[in-house]
């Protein structure tokens, strides 16, 4: 089974909501998709979001580097030498992790067609289905509140919470409310997005646990390369503090677990370069002992079908957050993942059990790029 054909296809879509963190303000969501096709007839699809932010993507650069870079090293190889084009992949660029993550759940899921096995199954096949949390994006307290407790009405149990911006009184405040708002009962995760200073962090999370605010996880409060100040809040908290933009690779992840420098690890698709070196990080925090979230960017169905896939597959990662293709006003992916409200569920279909793509409605003059 040969590499036959590689293509792309960039679709923006917009949320049904602004999403709202320290970093960034999102009111559409971009994504390059690509399908790779075998010279049997099998398509794998895979999903490159521009988080500009955090891995430095565009759009632009992401179908220049899969078009102009990877297409020509891929074309012909054979699937089954698997381990030889995950090389490739990774060892043809640095950085440009989304990229390699598209490229890398495409081939999986030419992959896992091919054996006739679902791929959270190939991988694993620890469980059969997630339950995933729903973000609140960071707002003025009131209105966070009032979101929080629709979020709730809507079946979800697990709130992440954005913070980190303003003051910290402000973020404590935004807290406060959400409990008043939603009760004791829901499990509430808070994400910084790096916005804390370590001191405002450790104030900040020994100020909650004074009030009782009952937080389930603190993730990346400061800045992705203080690792020595992720470690000081680690050991000044009671709270659990989960590592996000601290870790992309195996290398990364290793540091961070030598240092004991956090409680868990967010691993991201995106960040990591795709599921092949997604495992690696997962099997390293498993050898010592720390638990893993998989998470993602603001990412369609595919992408997160690959991620859902991935964190199935493995005892060790016991938390999910892949609500974005709920914010998005719009779904072009005909098969998949399915959500049942805050549950996803898996089909019996091979590979990722990508159907068919829709165009956007907005953008039907364009096609795959060849």
């Amino acid at each position: 089974m040969l590499i036959q054909e590689i293509e792309t296809y960039t679709v923006k879509i917009p949320l049904k909501k602004p999403f709202k963190t320290a970093l960034r303000t999102v009111i559409e969501a971009e994504s390059v998709y690509v399908k790779v096709t075998t010279d049997n007839g099998i398509n794998g699809y895979g999903e490159a979001p521009p988080t500009h932010v955090i891995t430095g993507d565009s759009l632009h650069s992401i179908d220049y580097a899969i078009n102009q870079i990877y297409k020509p090293l891929l074309i012909g190889k054979p699937i089954d030498q698997f381990e030889e084009i995950m090389q490739m992949i990774h060892q043809s660029m640095i950085r440009n992790t989304s990229v390699k993550a598209a490229l890398d759940m495409a081939v999986y899921d030419c992959f896992a067609q091919q054996t006739g096995l679902p791929l959270y199954k190939l991988l694993g096949g620890y469980r059969d289905e997630l339950e995933t949390d729903y973000t609140v994006s960071v707002n003025d307290p009131s209105e966070m509140a009032d979101d929080a407790q629709q979020y709730i009405k809507d079946g979800f149990n697990l709130l992440k919470i954005k913070v980190g911006k303003d003051e910290i009184a402000k973020d404590i405040e935004r807290i406060k409310a959400i409990r008043k708002k939603v009760g004791d009962q829901p499990t509430i995760r808070l994400d910084a997005n790096q916005g804390w200073s370590v001191k405002e962090a450790i104030y900040a999370i020994r100020k909650m646990e004074d009030l009782d605010l009952n937080i389930e996880l603190v993730e990346q409060p400061v800045k992705y390369h203080d690792l020595k100040g992720l470690k000081q809040v680690t050991e000044h908290s009671e709270t659990l503090i989960m590592a996000d933009e601290a870790v992309f690779t195996s290398i990364d992840a290793r540091r961070v677990l030598e240092m004991g420098a956090a409680d868990l690890i967010n691993i991201k698709l995106m960040k990591a370069g795709g599921i092949h070196e997604a495992l690696k990080i997962n099997q390293l925090a498993e050898a010592f002992g720390v638990p893993c979230m998989v998470g993602s960017m603001i990412e369609t169905k595919l992408g997160i079908s690959a991620a859902a896939h991935f964190a199935a597959s493995q005892p060790n990662i016991t938390r999910f957050d892949f609500d974005a293709p709920l914010m998005l006003k719009e779904d072009l992916i005909n098969g998949g993942v399915t959500y049942k409200r805050n549950h996803i569920y898996f089909s019996k279909d091979t590979g990722l059990g990508i159907h068919s793509i829709q165009q956007h409605s907005s953008e039907r003059e364009e096609q795959y790029h060849e």
